[in-house]
């Protein structure tokens, strides 16, 4: 079965289209490469252009005989998102809808949809339910939950078979050493942990310790993005399967502080990471944890790499095997255009 991966020559994106080979699916990924990297492409073809060109849309599905539909392609940077609102409502609204258009007039009729804990906003609860009201807090959030809502309108009108899969914080590498993650500019805990313990910046910033949290730092649920793959797998199944549609969400059920996280990584180090205390970032919330009962539930779905040690431990190994050539052969752009998924959630970085 062929399976459309737009974005997937980034970070979650291309650990999902290795996963996606080795369950027997052939991956073809759609990508600009202004974010991801061609050199992350390695179970399939790569075709190179932009999700807004349905001319292009369509030719990739008829030529590769697309069945279903992974969908990784958006801008993800939260804080950009307040100062660019109409370029995230643009990349990751308008150019799905041309995605999902195409679909409907191609005949593909399944698609999974990488959302996010930012649809939720201040949680009323944790760990959070994916009954919980919607109140994102900024454009990105807002820009994720518009998707869910066109899905659910495109289910009923065209017989639309979606899943959409909440992220909280993906984190760690290919335990094969194969992937990792590598955004420019980083924005991420872990790797900016990392580069501060090498001395590849001067200091960590944490942004907040006055939270009303154990150690006063907040407090994430990392899932390791090898899980998150194949979570992905497990929906695309369940939806050749089942004709029931849901979002979903992703998370070990556990929360780390950034305190925590440091640690971790200076336990797999063994060097110390220099950190430099700054005030909270406007939203971000003490605590974001998922309750991940829906997954286990309709997919099966358990975290088997989540544990904060091996998460550290693999994105450890991938970034020390990776340099001095860290950031593959694809200078980041971030220009408008399909982009490969680069999360921020985190408020620790």
């Amino acid at each position: 079965m062929r399976v459309l991966v737009t974005g997937g020559a980034g970070y979650i994106g291309s650990h999902t289209a290795k996963v996606l080979a080795r369950a027997g699916f052939e991956p073809i990924v759609l990508d600009n490469l202004s974010a991801g990297h061609r050199c992350a492409v390695k179970w399939g073809p790569l075709v190179e252009g932009n999700l807004g060109d349905s001319t292009l849309l369509r030719e990739v599905i008829k030529s590769h005989r697309i069945q279903a539909v992974v969908h990784f392609a958006g801008f993800a940077y939260v804080g950009e998102s307040m100062q660019r609102p109409r370029q995230y409502f643009r990349n990751n609204v308008t150019y799905t809808l041309r995605l999902l258009d195409a679909m409907t007039d191609m005949w593909v009729k399944h698609i999974v949809f990488s959302s996010s804990c930012a649809t939720y906003g201040i949680p009323t609860s944790v760990p959070i339910r994916e009954e919980q009201v919607q109140t994102p807090i900024n454009p990105y959030g807002e820009s994720k939950r518009m998707v869910e809502r066109i899905l659910a309108w495109y289910g009923e009108a065209y017989g639309l078979r979606w899943t959409a899969l909440r992220y909280f914080n993906a984190a760690g590498a290919d335990p094969d050493g194969e992937l990792g993650e590598d955004h420019s500019p980083e924005t991420h805990l872990i790797p900016l942990a990392i580069q501060a313990a090498l001395g590849e910046k001067p200091a960590l910033e944490i942004y907040g310790t006055d939270y009303p949290t154990p150690d006063r730092t907040a407090v994430r649920d990392y899932t390791h993005v090898m899980d998150l793959a194949e979570a992905h797998v497990a929906a695309l199944r369940h939806m050749l399967k089942s004709h029931g549609n849901a979002a979903i969400n992703l998370g070990t059920g556990s929360g780390h502080s950034v305190r925590q996280v440091v640690a971790a990584v200076e336990r797999v180090s063994g060097r110390r990471v220099p950190v430099k205390e700054a005030q909270r970032r406007a939203g971000d919330p003490p605590e974001l944890v998922a309750d991940p009962a829906k997954a286990r539930e309709l997919l099966g779905w358990q975290p088997r790499h989540s544990s904060l040690e091996n998460i550290a431990q693999t994105a450890w190994n991938w970034h020390i095997s990776q340099r001095p050539t860290l950031g593959c052969v694809d200078p980041a752009r971030h220009d408008l255009g399909l982009l490969g998924e680069a999360r921020s959630h985190a408020p620790a970085a």
